[in-house]
C-alpha cells in the first residue's frame, strides 16, 4: 500500500497554547485534568510550559487526533474550555503525522 491509499488518512497533531485561570494553578493539576478530559478518539502527545509574564505560565499542550473526522478541532476546544482552570486557548499549530 502507498501513501494516500486506503481510508485511513493518518493524524495530526494540534498545538495548543493554554491560559491558566489565575497565576496560581498548578500546571500540574491542570495536565492531569486536560488528559482525563478529552474525548476518546483524542490523545496528549506532549507538554511544555511557557513563562509569560510575573510568574505566569502558560501550557502548551500537543494533541493527536485523525485526521478524517471533522470538526474535531472545534469539539477539542470546547473540552479544553469546560475546565475551570483554563482561562483561554490559542491554536498554535497543526500539522500531519
Amino acid at each position: 500500500m502507498t501513501i494516500g491509499e486506503g481510508k485511513d488518512l493518518g493524524n495530526v497533531v494540534i498545538s495548543f497554547k493554554i491560559f491558566p485561570s489565575e497565576a496560581t494553578v498548578d500546571l500540574n493539576v491542570l495536565k492531569e485534568k486536560i488528559k482525563k478530559k478529552l474525548p476518546k478518539f483524542a490523545s496528549v502527545h506532549g507538554f511544555a510550559e511557557e513563562p509569560i509574564a510575573f510568574g505566569l505560565s502558560a501550557l502548551i499542550v500537543h494533541i493527536v487526533l485523525p485526521e478524517d473526522r471533522s470538526g474535531v478541532l472545534d469539539e477539542v476546544e470546547s473540552y479544553l474550555l469546560k475546565i475551570k482552570e483554563v482561562s483561554q486557548i490559542e491554536t498554535i499549530m497543526v500539522r500531519r503525522v
